[in-house]
């Protein structure tokens, strides 16, 4: 059903999608150029603890992998073979990372499960659990960093990741629980105004729309009252919790083996900070807002380089941590999709 719109995303996706790799490099010359960041200052940080941090980045996703692929088999059984089901969410991280706001991989994982057989409607839950239980653990960890960036004075800090947590967190946990109760369709005004731009091919897509939103509800009621279904979900949240945590020791292996000082906790609030601002809409996979988040959220705190929030020195490891943890990322993501995932969809016939 909702291949139709899918297979020609994906196709589109993977011509443009290569780009995002030399796009997000840009934002490292500008601060290397603003902030005079040295490739001395760079290759500072030292090997060691940049293999470190992307290795916690490769576990990063190998939990995400793990996660979906428990998520899968707790909600529909056995689809596939394990590692291909990991392999499946691994690789559509690549799309996820190359898109503004880190939107797109759901999609991807959605069809996959399509070719495998399963109705969109429930392919589309069990990705919908996934990513809410994920969003959920962040937007709990970003208002925690929030709340200490007023702690520290850092006011605008602090508004900046709750303007963008706070809505993203409650827009996806209302739906989703609010989803077992009512049955959502595309609002009256849209369709009238679709309708009348696009006539009766708007109305198509408004229709499978429609059939999609309720294929999706229909299947939360009939988990909302499983008990095995809720013990999913609450594992799938400690899962997330895990893997979130890998995300904050990635920047505390790389700036404590580069000879600065970071406790895993404040690590793990800075990176979630980052993550939090990154979400914003503006560029691809948050180039740019996630290292200015992170550099202003560190800025403030009484550890690490607090008196050299603007040398140069602090800059070469937040450059080190985003290339080892983002591009190491998507090297890594490309690689399962390319191999593993786009093959399997991309012959998949058009409903």
């Amino acid at each position: 059903m909702l291949s139709l719109y899918f297979h020609p995303w994906v196709e589109q996706a993977m011509n443009w999608k290569l780009l995002a790799l030399p796009v997000s490099i840009i934002p490292f010359l500008i601060i290397a150029a603003t902030f005079n960041v040295s490739l001395a200052n760079l290759l500072a940080v030292g090997m060691v603890p940049f293999i470190g941090a992307a290795i916690a980045m490769a576990c990063k996703l190998l939990t995400q992998g793990l996660k979906f692929n428990y998520l899968v088999r707790k909600f529909l059984g056995p689809v596939d073979a394990n590692w291909r089901t990991i392999s499946v969410r691994i690789g559509s991280e690549f799309v996820t990372s190359t898109t503004p706001s880190f939107v797109g991989g759901e999609l991807v994982r959605i069809m996959w499960l399509n070719k495998k057989g399963i109705p969109v409607g429930k392919a589309s839950y069990v990705t919908i659990v996934e990513i809410v239980t994920e969003v959920l653990v962040a937007g709990i960890f970003a208002i925690t960093a929030a709340v200490f960036s007023f702690t520290y004075g850092a006011y605008v800090v602090g508004i900046a990741i709750l303007a963008v947590s706070l809505p993203i967190t409650g827009v996806w946990s209302s739906l989703f629980f609010l989803s077992s109760k009512r049955t959502f369709q595309v609002p009256t005004w849209i369709s009238k105004i679709a309708t009348r731009v696009g006539k009766g091919r708007s109305l198509q897509y408004i229709e499978k729309t429609n059939l999609w939103m309720k294929e999706i509800c229909d299947m939360s009621r009939e988990t909302r009252h499983n008990q095995q279904i809720k013990k999913a979900f609450v594992v799938s949240t400690i899962i997330s919790v895990f893997t979130w945590s890998l995300y904050g020791l990635s920047f505390m292996l790389i700036a404590n083996g580069a000879g600065y000082t970071i406790n895993f906790f404040h690590s793990l609030m800075a990176t979630m900070a980052a993550n939090a601002v990154g979400n914003l809409p503006v560029t691809i996979g948050g180039s740019g807002l996630t290292e200015f988040a992170i550099w202003a959220y560190l800025g403030h705190l009484n550890t690490l380089t607090y008196e050299a929030a603007k040398d140069s020195l602090q800059w070469n490891i937040i450059i080190a941590w985003r290339i080892a943890t983002y591009h190491v990322g998507l090297v890594i993501s490309w690689l399962f999709l390319m191999k593993v995932v786009y093959p399997s969809i991309k012959n998949q016939k058009t409903a």
